[in-house]
């Protein structure tokens, strides 16, 4: 909550646009005793209060077409996190929330093949698609930028997002 708060404040000064994210479970940890975070109930009920209190719009992710609903009531932005970006019953359970759905290009994909991950969700008849790219993979545990990627996922039609982090 302090760290939304803050950030909050932060945007609002500087005028920028900002939606919080956090994760209430981390499924894609390398090692199996790795902290997941407080699991889909209590993380919920985190964002949600997080979302009240700063009047932030809140993004998470979803690993499972389980999770679509009740993460749909809380968060603003459902996030396909890149490992899971060609599952089809996702990303069709994301689309049919009607929330803006947030696919990460996965490592192992082309930018051209992101836009087959876009039309999985706008085939539901949700168009409010932002498509992010983190990188390819480029030998082990080596993530590389190529720059090319960006005007050819924007040809789809959709806002592209830079994730840096990675």
């Amino acid at each position: 909550m302090d760290m939304a708060e803050r950030l909050a404040a932060i945007a609002s000064d500087l005028g920028v646009p900002f939606i919080f994210k956090a994760s209430y479970d981390k499924a894609n940890r390398s090692s199996v005793s790795s902290y997941r975070g407080p699991g889909l109930q209590e993380g919920l009920r985190i964002l949600g209060n997080i979302k009240k209190r700063t009047g932030l719009p809140i993004l998470t992710d979803v690993h499972d077409v389980s999770q679509v609903g009740p993460v749909a009531e809380v968060c603003d932005v459902l996030q396909i996190p890149a490992f899971l970006s060609r599952q089809t019953d996702l990303l069709v359970a994301a689309g049919r929330s009607g929330r803006v759905v947030n696919i990460k290009k996965g490592q192992f994909l082309s930018p051209q093949e992101i836009g087959n991950a876009a039309e999985k969700v706008a085939g539901t008849g949700n168009t409010k698609i932002i498509l992010t790219e983190r990188g390819a993979s480029f030998g082990y545990q080596n993530l590389v930028v190529d720059m090319r990627s960006f005007p050819i996922m924007r040809r789809f039609g959709y806002p592209v997002v830079f994730d840096v982090t990675h």
